[in-house]
Parts: structure tokens; C-alpha cells; sequence
């Protein structure tokens, strides 16, 4: 028997293995489609172990979900498992081999929830809107448990209590739509943890939460899981995630395992190309970008080309508004890049979109200095003076599939603003689209294809060269990078940067991200709540921040080196 197979290994350092949970070997699942079969798990094999937390780490299109996905026999038809083992090891010492179950049988919806229980990366989509919480976990107490009503209401305002949800008897007899992303994703954790599983498997939970929430996530998660002894497979991409909780790591790469280790090898001694590659787009992340440091120091004497005073933005009743904004106040100066950071909530994007006047502002100036010194206020600009500074202040969003009609070709994307504003038609707008996929880094001859056929990378690509088409002086860039894997979050960076230098222009860089803002931004301001609570450059923001909230925003932030583990000491702010 090879020291993979036994239930209770040894370690590299001689000590004994926890007793292995889940033992899968050579797992392959297939998705068959027109022209031939996607791979999308490739001979995987992995332990998870009692009281220990695996880590499946790898891009989009890796295979890490449909790893999980084949645990429990719920991959999305027509996928399947066609071979590979996987050996659920039971505490009364018995074996199954989920493998070998029925997908729709009586025998593996027993162990769904009961024994493996799984979280979803995103909770709105994976909880009911028209049941209460309390009916949804009670259905699984009661299908699994065969509990009456009132022990499973009693169990479930416990489980509540256990995730931290506040005044959990009330909570109970509430709607999902009632809470925040955060406190959604508790109520899964909740869910989850009904049955007293001997595994969980994580999905990408804390992908869609700012830093403060997912640190809350992540340390209930492990608290939980000192109680219960659970074991844990987390999926994630974020390798900073990957370096604060795991205990082993696999590292997925089309389907296949690249490397598989202990976290402190991982980081420190990787030995598979990809996985150093991986890691080094990380560490890049960590610091100012090249680009940046090669560049001369800005003339500071310059008048700002936008600049924001006491901004207001309101929502709700004139008598109880909701102010998202709330007495904002900025500058960019020429050929600089300001950062927005703050957690989902704070003002971010509201404050961005105003600068377009996506939104009508409640008050305020926004004084846009154009090229030839004319200062127009765009809070009271009227509608063809607003057409025109449009052309002149673009912008990037956040979703590259949202944002791109699918029903245009990347040529009518790309060239719909200058047909639009009257600057190119036939052969000119051609030619001017062509040269404007070539500076992001397209191949021209794809313009003819749609959205569909390019990555998630690319759309974004497509994305910036729609946004450069009118040769703006300002571009307001909302999360742009957020969606995109760590690898070709720095290339998009870059480009942008090079961009900036070749067209002088200014970002007003809204994210979440602070790895991304301490790479690509010059100054910082924060937002809390509508307000911005600090503003300097970004190194003495980043390295030294004055106000308490930037403090607990930074503390919460994981950094990718399992011997640096702080996230459990980070700062709290109570606001």
C-alpha cells in the first residue's frame, strides 16, 4: 500500500496525518461537446484530512469547481464522471465510493448536507428568496435529522447564534433579501454546518466580499471548524486567502494538479513553473509597479483637470435619505492616477458614475478642466456641453461580459463611439479600430468575431479600447481589473499604464483592492460610508495610514506568505 492510501499517513517531518475524510484518486470528468471532449478534471487525486483545511488554488477554467462539483455528484449536465474513485471514510469506520453512486440516487442525497456540505460562491443565487432562512435550514434538519418542527426551529436560532448573526430568534423568521452580502453568506455557512458534516467544501465564499467581511468569513469558518473537527476544502484564486488558512494545497492548471503540498512549501518552495508563476504575479502585486518607478516626477504645479467639492449624492426619501455620497471632496492632476478604495457600501461607484453624471448629483461642483483651459462645472453642465465632455471623460466597468453587447461584433464595440460622435465611418473607422485593438494588445483580425469567443482578459481588453477610441484626457476605471485572475490582473495594469504614459492620461481607479492600488496608483483616497476619511499618497496611506478605518482595512488584507499570518490580530473599526 503506497503512502498515499493508507488513512493515516506520515508526515515529511515524521509526525502521524490526521485520519483522511475524503480520499479521491485519479477523479476524471468530462464535458463532451460539439467538436470533441473538454477535459475539465484530468486524473486529480488529493486527501482531505479531519481538522485540516485544503486549499484548491487555480485561474478560471482550472477545473477547481467542477472538482467539487463531482464530490457530490452535481455537475452541470452534460458532464460527467467517467473514472477515478472517491472514498468517503465514515466515523464508524465504514467506506463509500461516491464515484460509484447514482447522481439523482436515494445514497448520495443522504451524504449531500448530512455528511459533505457545501458552500456556494455566491449565496443570493443558492438561497431561496421567497422561503425565510429559518424554513431553509430547517428543511435540511428535518430531511436529514428527522427532527420536529420545534427542535428544528430551536436548532436553527442556535446555528445563527453560532455564525454571529445578530438577534439570531428575529433573524430566523427573516428573508434573504433582508441581509447584506456578508451576513447571506453566514446564513450558508449556517446551512452548512445543520448535520454536523465531517466536510465542507468552500466554493469561492468570500470571493464577491470586501476584505473586512471576508476576514470575519474566514475566521468563523476555521473557529467553526476547531469545534466540529471538520475537515475543509477551500477553492479560491486568491492566493493571499490561500497563504492565511491552508493547511495543504493543490495547485490546478486545466484540469490537472500542478503541484500538491504543504502551504509552507508552496509559497517557499515551489517546484512546478506554474505555480512559481502564479506566486510571482502575487508578489508583484505587492509593490509599486516598474512603470511607475521609471517615470520622472510630475510637475505638481499644475492646475488639477478634475476637481471635486463637497459632493453630495442622496437616494432614498427626501426625509430619511440615504447618503451614499456625502460631502466628497478630490483632485486629479494631468497624467495621474487616483485611487478610490474602500469596502462595498462606501460611495465608490456612485461617486464615479457622478463624474459622468450617470448620476444627477443632490450638490456639489465637479470643475472639469478641459484642454484648453476652460473650466466646465458638470453638475450644472447642460446637455451638449455634457456630450462633449463625455468624450473627453470615459469609462471601464467592472463586469467585461455586462458591458459588451453580445449581439455586436468587437469591430461595432470597439468603433460604435467614434460612428456615434460623427469622427470615423467605412474604411477610416476600419482602420481606426484595427489600430486601436493593436494598442491593447489584439489581434486586428479578430474584430469580426463577438464578445462570446475572447476570455474574460480579453472582453476586458476590448473593454479599454472602446474607452481610448475618442482619445480622452480622463478615464474612470470602476473595479476593472476586479474580475480578471491574478495573472493577468498585473498584464492589465500594465497596459493601462503604458497607455496612460502614450495618451497622457489620468485614472480615476476605483477598487477594493489595495494590492492593486499600492501597484498602480500615485495617491489614495479612502471611502467609509460616503465620506472620505483619508487622502495622501499612496505609499504613506499604504505603509502609514492615519485614520483608524484604513487601519482595520488594511489589517484584514491576507498576505500571500503562510509565515506571515496576521489577519487573526487585525485592527477593528467600529464607525
Amino acid at each position: 500500500m503506497s503512502a498515499l492510501e493508507t488513512t493515516t499517513r506520515t508526515r515529511d517531518d515524521g509526525a502521524a496525518r490526521s485520519p483522511v475524510v475524503l480520499q479521491v484518486r485519479d477523479l476524471t470528468t468530462h464535458f463532451p461537446v460539439r467538436n470533441g471532449v473538454v477535459k475539465a478534471v484530468d486524473g486529480v487525486s488529493f486527501d482531505v484530512e479531519r481538522g485540516r483545511t485544503l486549499c484548491v488554488v487555480g485561474e478560471s477554467g482550472s477545473g477547481k469547481s467542477v472538482t467539487a462539483r463531482s464530490i457530490l455528484q452535481i455537475v452541470d449536465a452534460p458532464g460527467r464522471i467517467v473514472s477515478g474513485s472517491m472514498v468517503l471514510h465514515r466515523p464508524d469506520g465504514s467506506k463509500v465510493d461516491l464515484a460509484k453512486l447514482n447522481p439523482r440516487g436515494r445514497e448520495i442525497r443522504a451524504v449531500r448536507g448530512a455528511e459533505i456540505a457545501m458552500i456556494f460562491q455566491e449565496p443570493m443565487s443558492s438561497l431561496s428568496p421567497v422561503h425565510t432562512v429559518g424554513d431553509q435550514i430547517m428543511e435540511a434538519l428535518r430531511l436529514h435529522l428527522d427532527m420536529s418542527k420545534a427542535e428544528a426551529r430551536a436548532r436553527c436560532v442556535e446555528l445563527l447564534r453560532q455564525v454571529e448573526i445578530p438577534n439570531p430568534d428575529k433573524a430566523v423568521d427573516r428573508y434573504t433579501f433582508e441581509f447584506s452580502g456578508g451576513m447571506r453568506q453566514r446564513v450558508m455557512i449556517a446551512m452548512s454546518l445543520a448535520c454536523n458534516p465531517s466536510m465542507l467544501i468552500a466554493d469561492e465564499p468570500t470571493t464577491a466580499l470586501d476584505v473586512t467581511t471576508q476576514a470575519e468569513i474566514l475566521d468563523l469558518i476555521r473557529r467553526l471548524q476547531q469545534q466540529h473537527g471538520m475537515a475543509v476544502m477551500f477553492i479560491t484564486h486568491d492566493m493571499g486567502v490561500v497563504a492565511e488558512i491552508a493547511d495543504d494545497v493543490i495547485v490546478m492548471y486545466h484540469g490537472k494538479v500542478m503541484e500538491y503540498g504543504p502551504v509552507d512549501q508552496i509559497f517557499h518552495a515551489p517546484k512546478n513553473d506554474y505555480t512559481k508563476m502564479l506566486i510571482g504575479s502575487v508578489l508583484k502585486l505587492e509593490q509599486k509597479a516598474e512603470i511607475r518607478l521609471k517615470r520622472p516626477p510630475r510637475d505638481n504645479a499644475a492646475p488639477p483637470v478634475l476637481e471635486v467639492r463637497n459632493l453630495e449624492m442622496h437616494f432614498g426619501k427626501p426625509g430619511a435619505p440615504l447618503k451614499a455620497v456625502d460631502d466628497v471632496s478630490l483632485k486629479v492632476f494631468p497624467g495621474e492616477t487616483l485611487g478610490i478604495v474602500g469596502e462595498s457600501g462606501s460611495g465608490k461607484t456612485t461617486m464615479g458614475r457622478c463624474l459622468l453624471r450617470v448620476y444627477d448629483p443632490n450638490g456639489g461642483e465637479i470643475d472639469y478642466r478641459r484642454a484648453d483651459g476652460e473650466v466646465v462645472d458638470i453638475v450644472k453642465a447642460d446637455k451638449a456641453t455634457l456630450k462633449q465632455v463625455r468624450r473627453e471623460i470615459r469609462m471601464i466597468f467592472q463586469d467585461p461580459v455586462g458591458s459588451l453587447n453580445p449581439r455586436m461584433t468587437v469591430a461595432q464595440i470597439v468603433g460604435e463611439p467614434l460612428l456615434v460622435n460623427g469622427i470615423a465611418s467605412g474604411k477610416e473607422l476600419d482602420e481606426r479600430v484595427a489600430d486601436l485593438l493593436k494598442q491593447v494588445g489584439l489581434e486586428p483580425a479578430w474584430r469580426e468575431r463577438y464578445p462570446h469567443a475572447f476570455s474574460g482578459g480579453q472582453r476586458q481588453r476590448i473593454g479599454i479600447a472602446r474607452a481610448i477610441a475618442l482619445n480622452p484626457r480622463v478615464i474612470v476605471a470602476d473595479e476593472a481589473t476586479s474580475a480578471l485572475d491574478v495573472s493577468l490582473r498585473s498584464q492589465m495594469l500594465d497596459l493601462m499604464m503604458n497607455l496612460q504614459d502614450k495618451l497622457g492620461l489620468s485614472y480615476v481607479f476605483i477598487s477594493h483592492d489595495i494590492g492593486v492600488i499600492r501597484y498602480m496608483c500615485d495617491r489614495v483616497a479612502v471611502m467609509y460610508r460616503g465620506r472620505v476619511v483619508e487622502t495622501g499618497a499612496t505609499e504613506q496611506v499604504c505603509d502609514a495610514p492615519a485614520h483608524a478605518y484604513t487601519q482595520a482595512l488594511l489589517s484584514a488584507i491576507p498576505r500571500p506568505d503562510p509565515r506571515a499570518r496576521t489577519m487573526h490580530k487585525r485592527h477593528r473599526y467600529a464607525g
